[in-house]
């Protein structure tokens, strides 16, 4: 009975594994404004900004609302949003994002709808807020 178990076992981890949903590629913002490529960093899911596509001479080029003085010289495009996530069977999660816009950071979860879209759902204590970004070339 053990050697069953543990065959089955064997068999059914690759699957489990494989069952994280593809959240892999380039992703436009719900805004419009930016392309976000999410990609492997380790075990995990990562994502950063590869283009924005805002033409307005307002929008800054480094990370000006970071609450770390440091930080606020770095660039946005290359600049890391979606960090740690974890896969699950239904959806990415234990992630954080973060919004330049605001220099806020969010406990985080990514999750690929029917339609192909992502739904990105940040947390603030028990409030949560999720938005549709899609798939860009």
């Amino acid at each position: 009975m053990l050697r069953v178990l543990l065959a089955v076992s064997i068999v059914l981890a690759p699957v489990t594994a494989a069952a994280a949903p593809a959240v892999e590629g380039l992703w436009l913002t719900d805004d419009g404004k930016a392309v976000v490529r999410v990609a492997p960093c380790g075990r995990q899911m990562c994502g950063s900004i590869v283009r924005v596509l805002d033409r307005d001479p307002a929008v800054p080029a480094t990370d000006v609302n970071n609450p770390d003085r440091g930080l606020r010289s770095r660039p946005i495009i290359g600049l890391q949003v979606l960090r740690g996530f974890n896969p699950g069977a239904a959806e990415w999660a234990g992630g954080r994002a973060y919004d330049p816009k605001t220099g806020k950071s969010y406990p985080a979860s990514l999750k690929l709808n029917r339609d192909g879209s992502l739904r990105v759902t940040g947390c603030v204590l028990f409030i949560c807020q999720s938005v549709r970004w899609t798939r860009s070339r």
